[in-house]
């Protein structure tokens, strides 16, 4: 069994929903969480986690955390040695990923977004950041956040884009020319 496959048995998308959609969980397709987000579908949430390619150790972001199901999947990727910082601009959805967390992965925690911030700049800098919403560019503000040897990954126009820092610090940015529908980034 793969560290994906693993993590999304320990790590059940149902208990992530609201409780009215959550019979849907297995569907292949976004589903409504309230407040204008979804939670994305299964298939989209294993490619960007398998380019994020995080591994045990590692010090994740996670940009529009929503209800929390990319954050507890990253923190089952990347264990009690690492850490991830799940951040979301609605103040609902912040409570609602919180619960949905619970105790369960004290090296998780999900954080109220600032207003015109994108991420967490003074937390930073991060081993990988997953954006799960699309702004239309890929954001400095993000590359900025990014270790050496780090990794981005974020749908850019509707592209996926891969952004990895070099241990020199020099940016590389690449698309894997799949198409993907996502929330706005605001």
């Amino acid at each position: 069994m793969s560290r994906l496959d693993e993590a999304f048995a320990a790590v059940p998308r149902a208990g992530f929903l609201p409780p009215d959609v959550r019979r849907h969980a297995a569907s292949d397709r976004p589903l409504p969480i309230g407040y204008g987000a979804t939670n994305s579908q299964p298939w989209t949430v294993r490619s960007m986690l398998a380019l994020l390619d995080a591994r045990p150790g590692d010090r994740v972001l996670d940009v529009g955390s929503g209800s929390g199901w990319t954050t507890g999947l990253l923190a089952h990727l990347v264990g009690p040695d690492g850490e991830v910082v799940g951040v979301e601009i609605v103040p609902e959805l912040v409570a609602m990923g919180r619960r949905n967390l619970g105790e369960r992965w004290p090296w998780a925690r999900i954080e109220q977004a600032l207003p015109g911030v994108l991420g967490l700049p003074d937390a930073g800098p991060f081993d990988r950041i997953l954006v799960s919403a699309d702004g239309g560019r890929i954001p400095p503000e993000l590359e900025a956040q990014l270790a050496p040897g780090g990794r981005l990954v974020l749908p850019a126009s509707g592209l996926m884009t891969v952004v990895d820092r070099a241990e020199s610090g020099a940016l590389t940015r690449s698309t894997t020319g799949d198409r993907f529908v996502f929330v706005p980034l605001v």
